[in-house]
């Protein structure tokens, strides 16, 4: 079993590797291989009751169900969350499209209908959707970068272009 930062560093390598072909906008293949593995992810955590290996072994994941703002379309991210140690209804996604300098469409998506539904473990609910801002987004974000540092080269690589944007998700 690799350990948080290996993961982190794992996933980081697959995301660069992304970002270094060819706009998936302009090049349906590299959008049909994004698309392929995250249903690669999906199913893989369906099937093992939220748990998935490779590069996310051993890391909190949740399936957001969102729906497209401009589409309509209903739309399923797999992406990794910290739990409010406070409020055990909350957890927090983080929009980093490891370090991209544009948000993840699913960020846009999220906070244009405040709400969503989520799939943690075996469990799918509803949940509203809210933006952390300020003190309390940076104190958040700095928790996850302190658990998994590929976060911590996500927020230097977009230093100066954009905040990624913490999104608080509590169970309606």
């Amino acid at each position: 079993m690799l350990d948080a930062e290996d993961d982190l560093s794992s996933i980081h390598q697959l995301c660069k590797a992304w970002r270094q072909s060819p706009s998936p906008l302009a090049d349906r293949e590299t959008t049909k291989s994004t698309d392929d593995w995250n249903a690669g992810i999906i199913a893989e955590f369906r099937e093992n009751e939220g748990k998935v290996g490779g590069p996310f072994e051993g890391a909190p994941m949740v399936l957001v169900h969102h729906t497209g703002r401009k589409s309509g379309r209903d739309f399923v991210s797999p992406m990794m969350y910290l739990a409010d140690e406070q409020d055990p209804k909350t957890i927090y996604v983080f929009a980093s499209k490891a370090g991209a300098p544009t948000n993840p469409d699913w960020y846009y998506n999220l906070v244009a209908t405040d709400q969503a539904e989520v799939e943690i473990g075996t469990e799918t609910y509803p949940v509203s959707v809210s933006e952390v801002t300020g003190e309390k987004r940076d104190r958040i974000y700095d928790e996850q970068a302190s658990r998994y540092p590929g976060f911590a080269e996500y927020a230097e690589k977009t230093a100066g272009i954009r905040t990624i944007p913490v999104v608080a998700l509590t169970r309606a």
